[in-house]
């Protein structure tokens, strides 16, 4: 018998208890963005991490605090950061809830409520897992480090800072976050990367005032055509991005992360039956996991200006506003790629008609396949759950990864434990029981791997 035997065996004969509490912890809401019981549960993390023999904070930002902890084992053991948030998003639209979102309940062998897959019971069950070996063996496999943030709902506003300014504090080999879902085949995950993501407005104003279609047009530059014409000249029919300068820093997919691309199952056709797509977005030849893993992306977020209401009105809008977001790869950056906007508007807007307002942007982050702790992870997954997992070398959404590649300069994976059709940030959120109790299995047999690699 391995020392993880008695650890899955001791979270094996608990699995009552701890669905019980995870359905406690999640009860108590911290929306970050309404800012309800954000202290609230800052403060239970505290107690809970504290019985552990860990030594939690609170430490204080010009937002919402961060939560973090550490239990030292050796200085000749690895360390890894474990990495979530305890925020969650806010629970509206509540009419279209079964249950009330901060009153858990289980139906169909599922918890319901909000935050338990994103992210608060996936954490949870990283805090079981250290429990559990304490439990056992009275000490951990490894030192660990518990950050946990209360504001990456709203966008992590303050993570870049916190951790140039704890960097001494948080310095470790690895950097591990439960969050996301599983395969939609149930099939757990690893993965190496996420895409970065900014997002900017075009701003089009052609006249001090709407305008008489009839009296003013032809005469009167209209302000949506204006925008339609510039966005026209930034993205082909074909798919292609046409913004001059925006790929120039891309690293292409090693020939390792391309196998490991091509290995991922995948089922188009039902992928579109349940969207309810009749085709995938230009170009039609390109594989599917390169457009969501290796390619950045502009989106037309949404288009206003005019009238948009019941009936017709001749008007002529002088006014109107693109919201659009790019999603990043290595190694762009925020900074470039608004650049280049700015410069292609310069160069095919009218003068002085449109300009581009940007927000603050997140990098993209990419832990090289060559890192020593992939395999060991790998391994670990296998052990909790008797199944490889699929290696995904980056996902298409955007996390605050790259404050660990690039700042910390550790390598930073994501092991979901969620079910796929886990509804986060939607209304009836849910996680499957199961899966819950797997994901602190996941986590014991992590920390083990890791003390022993």
């Amino acid at each position: 018998m391995t020392d993880l035997q008695p650890v899955l065996d001791h979270i094996d004969a608990r699995s009552d208890e701890y669905v019980r509490r995870v359905m406690d912890y999640v009860s108590h809401p911290s929306i970050s963005a309404q800012n309800i019981g954000i202290r609230d549960v800052c403060n239970l993390l505290l107690d809970m991490l504290g019985k552990l023999g860990m030594q939690p904070e609170a430490i204080e930002t010009p937002g919402h605090p961060f939560v973090l902890a550490r239990y030292d084992v050796s200085p000749d053991k690895p360390t890894i950061l474990l990495y979530g948030h305890y925020d969650v998003q806010p629970p509206e639209p509540l009419e279209l809830w079964t249950s009330d979102p901060f009153t858990p309940e289980i139906r169909d062998g599922r918890i319901w409520a909000r935050g338990i897959g994103d992210n608060k019971g996936q954490h949870f069950a990283q805090i079981l897992a250290l429990e559990a070996h304490l439990a056992v063996h009275g000490t951990l496999p490894c030192n660990v480090i518990f950050l946990l943030e209360g504001e990456e709902e709203i966008g992590s506003p303050q993570i870049a800072d916190f951790i140039r300014a704890h960097k001494d504090r948080l310095a470790c080999d690895l950097v591990v976050t439960a969050d996301g879902p599983l395969h939609s085949s149930g099939a757990p995950v690893l993965t190496y990367g996420v895409r970065g993501v900014v997002a900017f407005e075009l701003h089009a104003r052609t006249a001090g005032r709407d305008a008489h279609s009839g009296n003013y047009g032809g005469v009167m530059p209209n302000a949506i055509w204006t925008l339609v014409h510039l966005l026209s000249t930034m993205k082909t029919p074909e798919g292609e991005i046409t913004i001059d300068g925006l790929h120039d820093p891309i690293i292409p997919p090693t020939n390792a992360e391309i196998a490991a691309m091509a290995d991922l199952p995948l089922d188009v056709e039902d992928l579109m039956q349940d969207m309810g797509m009749h085709r995938l977005d230009a170009p039609a030849d390109r594989p599917f996991w390169e457009r969501l893993m290796f390619r950045p992306t502009l989106t037309i977020n949404g288009l206003h200006g005019g009238y948009g209401g019941a009936g017709g009105k001749t008007v002529l809008p002088a006014e109107a506003i693109a919201k659009c977001d790019i999603r990043l790869v290595e190694a762009m950056t925020p900074d470039q790629v608004i650049a280049c906007v700015r410069d292609h508007v310069a160069r095919h807007a009218p003068e002085g008609d449109v300009e581009v307002v940007a927000s603050e942007g997140m990098l993209p982050s990419k832990t090289p396949f060559d890192a020593k702790w992939g395999p060991v992870i790998q391994a670990s997954i296998q052990a909790a759950r008797g199944q490889k997992p699929l290696v995904y070398p980056c996902v298409g959404g955007s996390l605050p990864d790259y404050v660990f590649t690039k700042i910390l300069g550790v390598p930073a994976y994501v092991t979901p434990y969620a079910n796929a059709d886990e509804a986060n940030h939607a209304p009836n959120e849910n996680m499957e029981v199961a899966l819950f109790l797997q994901g602190i299995r996941s986590g014991a047999a992590l920390l083990d791997h890791i003390g022993r690699a």
